[in-house]
């Protein structure tokens, strides 16, 4: 039996080095990354949908046709008279990048100003999926009120709410605001899926079982730590396993390992498998990722889906 995925935030004009000093021009983000890869790995009674807003410029509408291309739905859309997406460059060095930002403007960040829209989106969904990237875009803190107090509202009524913190301290004015931001994002979500090494950082964690012990006691009942070539461990419903990490001869490049772990987590989920089940086949689309250029490949390069 499917049902509808939905998956809320930024998604970005990309521009990586083409060489010859020519760039290429994609389209990326963290929420959207998740998304491209869950619908890569579900069945087709399950729909995906991406939710976010955009602007009425021609890169909008290439970055609209983009998703649609992708069979992921966009009917949900706001459109911003006027506004234009966010945009990122990348450099890449053995295999990791570093980004520099244009998002002030970002139509994005006024996804929550149309609560009624918001909620009626959330409504049609069995599975919404968020980000601390989401979070830390919104324009005011009253939209990010709006958001979680409908995400809140969705959990209440039993849909999946899952969550990764994917903490981006630049993202953030103030520290306090971003940690309490995080929090709360976390007590809105039935699923948490952050990253060790961000929590570690930012929220001083001296190990996975403490980051498990932290969102369990925000009343979070099902958890998966991330942790790179450690694997990721599981708790769900105070029941713990853990998935290890899938052995990669050669990175390419880094990025998405967690968007695509996250996607295919969620679709393996959805189909019936178990929590650890789940993990062991997400560590294998984050390893196939990987070990290609770009946040984004084609669903035939993952020989495991099917």
């Amino acid at each position: 039996m499917g049902g509808r995925f939905l998956s809320i935030g930024e998604c970005m004009v990309e521009l990586s080095q083409a060489g010859d000093n020519l760039l290429r021009k994609g389209f990326a983000g963290d929420t959207f990354n998740t998304a491209w890869y869950a619908r890569a790995c579900l069945s087709r009674d399950w729909s995906v949908d991406y939710f976010t807003a955009l602007g009425d410029d021609p890169l909008s509408e290439e970055m609209l046709a983009f998703i649609k291309q992708a069979d992921i739905g966009t009917d949900a859309v706001t459109r911003i008279p006027g506004g234009t997406p966010g945009l990122y460059l990348i450099n890449l060095k053995n295999g990791e990048r570093t980004f520099s930002y244009w998002r002030g403007m970002s139509a994005a960040r006024q996804l929550a100003a149309d609560a009624d829209h918001l909620r009626r989106t959330m409504d049609a969904a069995d599975l919404i999926y968020f980000s601390g990237i989401t979070l830390a875009v919104l324009a005011t803190p009253a939209q990010v009120e709006t958001f979680l107090s409908e995400l809140r509202r969705a959990r209440a009524a039993g849909k999946i709410v899952a969550f990764d913190p994917n903490i981006r301290q630049r993202l953030w004015a103030n520290k306090d605001v971003m940690l309490q931001t995080i929090t709360d994002g976390a007590r809105a979500a039935s699923m948490v899926m952050p990253s060790f090494d961000d929590e570690a950082t930012n929220f001083g964690d001296a190990s996975v079982e403490v980051t498990i012990e932290r969102y369990r006691s925000l009343g979070v009942a099902n958890i998966v730590v991330k942790d790179g070539a450690a694997g990721a461990t599981l708790d769900f419903e105070g029941v713990r396993s853990f998935a290890p990490a899938h052995e990669v001869s050669d990175v390419v490049d880094t990025t998405s390992a967690g968007d695509s772990f996250n996607g295919a987590f969620l679709a393996r989920l959805l189909s019936g498998a178990t929590p650890q089940d789940a993990a062991a086949f997400a560590a294998k689309a984050a390893a196939t990722v990987i070990g290609h250029h770009g946040a984004l490949i084609s669903p035939d390069l993952l020989p495991l889906v099917g």
